[in-house]
């Protein structure tokens, strides 16, 4: 700093203006932000913020330092002396300021007539931005502060980070008594508003996959909400201060390693991007998982470890935060009159239950594995939550050196009990998931880049009993409900440990196969539910795989399908455990497309069971046919039109549709003579289009491509008459309706065009099976999820007078999966190898 120091007197000494004077400050500000590389690997998480905050300091006070200097020329007086004062807030304050985050700055101030104190302040913030200096700048006259403050409560958040960086000594001891007084003011109202702030910020920012580092789950806000509240109610300038006065020095180097790896992680963020950045993204993890000094391992890739690291640190700061809060705001929110309210609550000794909570005193000792697991098999079916209290008096449980034969007894009574979700959650939160749970140890903060899940597998898992116990699809809940007591308990628990094979080298499917094999002989489970569980383990993707990749009315597929089931009782349990699977994916990952893809194929699959001659197509068609005829409204029909019914050259129309719907849509098509449609606008768009004239459906679909389309069949009747049913995957406005009809009615004009866009596809992306069925080939495309897909294709298809027969489209994460399923007229089967290298054009036409 004495070389700028020299700079800024030589440009002073020869009347440079402010624009000079920036030109420098600048210069000299980029080159200590290229230096920063060199910095960070000297110094990491906090000591790294400290130096980066202690550099800021220099600027500013040397560019205020300036300022002054140009006002009073010679007769400059003591810095000390001016009436104003230069003080961080915020990260900066805290003497944690990252490489792009806010310069949050206070010029305080008191308005003496002797001094022309406005213009000084408003120069010295101009000249800091020219700098380049981005300041989060307030201005405060010192009677005002205890105003502001009482106006907006984040003026108080920000005041009690206040610290000196330069200035009236006066000024600030007078602030810091101001500022002991806004401590103690309404201390109550700061604590309910900041505690409401945090929790709606972390259901704004769940833990996820691409955690963020600053907001979310064991994020720094947390930690920032823990200081505020220890200096507030305690008066103490760190949090460490409390050490064996609210935790333990181990608790407490517990929690500050945690907060220090964090710390460095977000130092290398910042300095990775160039800019600002809170969010873990995969697109920075290799190279951060190198600069944090990580390797690849015969069974570790870099990124998972630093992923896993980062995920437990995140847990630990959380636990540690969100108990010590709750510790250090009792003291206030404490109330005499409530006392003898707790022998109304009391539920044993020093434990409580309100309002379905559980509470408990902070003194509560520690008790024995044993000891802690009876108590909660006790609990009453009413208890639904548990206080930071009661998770810390879990956290000190006594581990014992192996677990015993009592001890498996009580673990084999939590997993059957009907409330497991709140317990599992419990035994997260208090650090004893593991230890009740051996068989997760790999599991435990294990990160999926799948770009698939939201969370790691532990909480994936935790996950899927809440919604197991919380059955929202109709449909499922009434399966479930008719699975027999054994079952529903034996499905559950297969659904908890579904992913326990994941973490290592080999196949997660027969890992934890194995893994539970030995694990229910550990607990000893019966043989026959061992073997159950364990296979639906094995097999607890199948159900999703086969419902949104294969053509669920094909026999081939129904048969491959049926042998890994083999039962309808554990088709049942299957089903439940891919609902819960799927729906704790991520938010509205199960939808109703994927809902109606597993029921359909629950169905198909049901008649297997029975007799697989009745998977043939042209038996489930005869029964069909049979069926229809069964109905009143059949009877009415002229011969000639039962005849037409009975010669409907689709079979997908009789695998697909019920006997009254085949019938309807047979009597709708008799009268057509051009077209007709009808558009429904319900849960989603669909739209069905019954014609006897040619349809452009390369337009049509290319029009509509700014939807996304879940659906699309094409259902040959009679008298080369044709249904088109399109399903949609969301509701559009109705305003947006007359639009969508304008579409229809033009896409019985055969000279229309419209462009289409032309999607990346690759070879490998692509499946041809010629022999799908006796009457169809199949087409799969697996690639990344683009606008126009569908059109592309169809468009393709259709150039070479191939038939479609049906169009299945499943989307998920940015992947999508398409399976077409094409007439055998030999225009496909002769064209294939041209119409692969037509899709797998890369450039736009």
């Amino acid at each position: 700093m004495t070389a700028l120091n020299i700079d800024i007197e030589n440009l002073i000494s020869n009347n440079a203006d402010n624009f000079e004077v920036s030109k420098v400050f600048k210069s000299y500000i980029n080159n200590y932000i290229s230096s920063i590389d060199t910095i960070l690997q000297n110094s990491i998480g906090k000591d790294f913020l400290v130096k980066h905050t202690k550099q800021t300091d220099k600027f500013i006070i040397a560019l205020y330092k300036y300022i002054l200097r140009k006002h009073f020329g010679s007769y400059l007086p003591m810095g000390s002396s001016v009436p104003i004062c230069l003080i961080a807030l915020g990260s900066y304050g805290r003497e944690q300021l990252c490489i792009y985050s806010d310069i949050d700055l206070m010029i305080l101030y008191e308005d003496i007539k002797g001094y022309n104190l406005k213009e000084v302040m408003e120069e010295f913030i101009t000249l800091a931005w020219d700098c380049g200096i981005k300041l989060g700048s307030r201005v405060h006259e010192l009677k005002d502060v205890q105003t502001s403050v009482k106006e907006d409560v984040t003026i108080k958040t920000s005041l009690i980070e206040s610290r000196l960086i330069y200035g009236s000594k006066h000024l600030w001891y007078s602030y810091e008594n101001v500022l002991f007084k806004i401590r103690k003011t309404k201390q109550l109202d700061f604590i309910l508003e900041k505690n409401l702030e945090h929790s709606l910020r972390l259901k704004k920012y769940p833990l996820k996959m691409q955690a963020n580092i600053k907001d979310g789950y064991g994020g720094m806000r947390e930690s920032n909400t823990l200081f505020w509240f220890a200096n507030i109610i305690y008066g103490v300038t760190k949090v460490r201060d409390l050490m064996n006065i609210l935790f333990t020095e181990e608790e407490y180097q517990k929690y500050r390693i945690s907060l220090e790896y964090i710390f460095q992680i977000r130092n290398h963020l910042h300095n990775i991007a160039g800019k600002k950045l809170d969010i873990i993204n995969f697109d920075v993890l290799p190279e951060l998982s190198t600069r944090l000094g990580f390797k690849n391992t015969p069974l570790h890739t870099k990124e998972r470890q630093l992923m896993a690291k980062t995920l437990e640190y995140l847990h630990n700061i959380h636990s540690f935060t969100s108990i010590m809060i709750k510790k250090i705001t009792r003291k206030v929110e404490f109330k005499k009159e409530n006392i003898p309210l707790l022998k109304k609550y009391r539920y044993k000794k020093s434990i409580y239950i309100i309002e379905n909570k559980i509470y408990c005193s902070y003194h509560l000792k520690s008790k024995n594995l044993a000891y802690i697991l009876k108590e909660l098999l006790l609990l009453p079916k009413e208890v639904e939550e548990f206080d930071a209290s009661y998770v810390y008096y879990l956290k000190k449980t006594k581990h014992p050196s192996e677990l015993t034969t009592e001890h498996k007894k009580l673990i084999k009574s939590i997993l059957l009990k009907e409330s497991l979700s709140i317990l599992l959650n419990l035994l997260y939160q208090a650090g004893l998931f593991r230890l009740v749970l051996p068989v997760c140890k790999k599991i435990t903060h294990q990160p999926q880049f799948d770009g698939y899940h939201d969370l790691p597998v532990d909480l994936h898992s935790i996950l899927n009993i809440t919604y197991f116990e919380n059955i929202q699809d109709p449909f499922v809940k009434n399966v479930f409900d008719k699975m027999s007591k054994t079952d529903q308990k034996l499905a559950k628990i297969a659904t908890l440990f579904h992913d326990i094979g994941k973490g290592r080298k080999k196949d997660h499917h027969e890992i934890g196969e194995k893994l539970f094999k030995s694990f229910g002989s550990f607990l000893s489970f019966e043989p026959s539910s061992i073997q159950i569980i364990s296979k639906l383990i094995r097999y607890h993707n199948q159900m999703s795989m086969y419902a949104t990749n294969e053509d669920v009315y094909s026999e081939k597929i129904i048969l491959n399908f049926t042998g890994i089931v083999q039962d309808k009782r554990f088709l049942d349990m299957l089903y439940v455990l891919t609902y819960c699977d799927i729906s704790a994916v991520g938010k509205n990952i199960y939808s109703s497309a994927t809902s109606a893809l597993l029921k359909e194929l629950y169905y198909q699959t049901l008649p297997a069971f029975e007799n697989t001659e009745l998977l043939s197509e042209s038996a489930r068609k005869l029964s069909k046919i049979n069926a229809i005829k069964k109905l009143p409204q059949y009877n009415k029909l002229s011969v000639i039109m039962k005849r037409k019914i009975s010669y409907i050259a689709s079979s997908q129309l009789f695998l697909q549709l019920k006997a009254k719907d085949i019938l309807d849509l047979a009597i709708k098509a008799k009268d057509v003579q051009d077209y007709i449609y009808r558009i429904k606008n319900e849960d989603v768009l669909s739209i069905q289009i019954i014609r006897s004239k040619a349809l452009n459906i390369g337009y049509l679909l290319g029009k509509l491509e700014f939807l996304d389309i879940g659906s699309m069949n094409i259902f040959k009747l009679y008298d080369e008459k044709k249904c088109f049913e399109i399903k949609f995957t969301q509701k559009i406005d109705d305003s947006d309706l007359l639009y969508i009809e304008d579409i229809i009615k033009n896409s019985f004009d055969m000279s229309k065009k419209t462009k289409l866009i032309v999607p990346i596809i690759n070879k490998k992306d692509i499946i041809v099976d010629i022999n799908h069925t006796s009457f169809l080939a199949s087409l799969k495309v697996k690639t990344a999820d683009q606008k126009g897909l569908l059109a592309f294709i169809t468009n393709i298809l259709d150039d070479y007078n191939i038939e479609i027969e049906s169009a299945k489209m499943y989307a998920s994460r940015g992947k999508v999966r398409d399976l077409f399923l094409i007439e055998k007229n030999g225009n496909f089967a002769s064209n294939v190898d041209e119409i692969i290298n037509l899709l797998c054009v890369k450039s736009k036409v």
